[in-house]
């Protein structure tokens, strides 16, 4: 999955947490996390930015020493950081980890998926307990293109696919769940492919003003509601499992950690996750305040 929204908020989530002690001008700047030290980090969109926030504080109850560098970029970067070690957790969804691990693998359930993603996570990496939360990635349409031709699911794009112009960000063109998916799963081929931000506000203003006609956006994004936006069934299963789920280097993470990580996945489902998203984008709360309160109601690291 692509995860990755708004730049308004980005900023104002970035902003509060270099407060926090994350978000430099250089998120990866430095010589690497201090001895006793938990690096965790983020991708470059506010969903996991405050799941990241999410980490840091609960892991933070545990007794450890953190530090945040979050909104550093898409998976194909951040992944190389964590696998030389210098980040020792990231929010991660693990359908689309597996996608980018292993392009051929046809698991599905999150079972399955997470079997998978072990046998091919290089030795010094682990994937701790999923949640039941998920965030997918969608082909998403307005409804005044879904009422014109008729479409429910991807399958209905065949016929129209040649007509439209498909937006997101610039690693969606490459990706298995992406173009690449699109075409091998549903024979899709679109009119072009544009290179936009990671589901966010210019995405979003691109459908709204018809210069793209279908964008790959995310599943608790609040703003398919908010516009009325259609977000496309996928019956083929193409994007698969996409659970939130903690990748650690395993050495930088002790017991205590490993469970306050997993006391999170154990409380987070989707409806919760949507509902943070919101009062993060739309509501412009504060992700660390989000964070805090969310981790109290939950009785984690109290």
């Amino acid at each position: 999955m692509i995860r990755m929204r708004h730049a308004i908020a980005l900023l104002a989530v970035v902003g509060t947490l270099a407060a926090c002690g994350g978000g430099s001008g250089d998120p990866l700047g430095g010589s690497g996390p201090k001895k006793g030290t938990v690096v965790v980090g983020s991708a470059n969109f506010p969903e996991n930015v405050l799941l990241g926030e999410i980490y840091a504080q609960a892991l933070e109850g545990s007794g450890a020493k953190v530090e945040r560098k979050f909104n550093i970029g898409s998976r194909e970067v951040i992944f190389n950081q964590i696998k030389k070690g210098g980040l020792t957790v990231l929010p991660e969804y693990n359908g689309a980890l597996l996608a980018y691990l292993d392009k051929n693998s046809t698991a599905e359930d999150t079972e399955a998926v997470n079997a998978a993603v072990a046998k091919v996570l290089p030795s010094s990496l682990e994937l701790l307990s999923s949640s039941k939360a998920e965030d997918k990635d969608a082909v998403t349409v307005t409804k005044a293109t879904a009422d014109r031709y008729r479409l429910k699911t991807l399958e209905d794009l065949g016929p129209v696919a040649k007509n439209l112009v498909l937006g997101g960000p610039s690693e969606f063109e490459t990706r298995k769940h992406g173009v690449v998916g699109l075409k091998s799963e549903y024979g899709l081929n679109f009119k072009s492919f544009k290179s936009l931000d990671t589901a966010g506000p210019i995405t979003v203003a691109a459908l709204k003003k018809g210069d793209i006609q279908a964008a790959n956006l995310f599943s608790t994004d609040p703003a398919i509601k908010a516009n009325g936006f259609v977000a496309l069934e996928d019956p083929k299963n193409l994007f698969g499992a996409q659970n939130v789920t903690p990748l650690v280097y395993k050495s930088g993470v002790d017991s205590a950690g490993r469970k306050a990580l997993d006391d999170v996945s154990s409380k987070l489902d989707t409806e919760t996750l949507a509902t943070l998203v919101k009062r993060l984008v739309v509501d412009k709360v504060d992700a660390s305040a989000l964070a805090e309160e969310w981790l109290s109601s939950t009785g984690i690291g109290s």
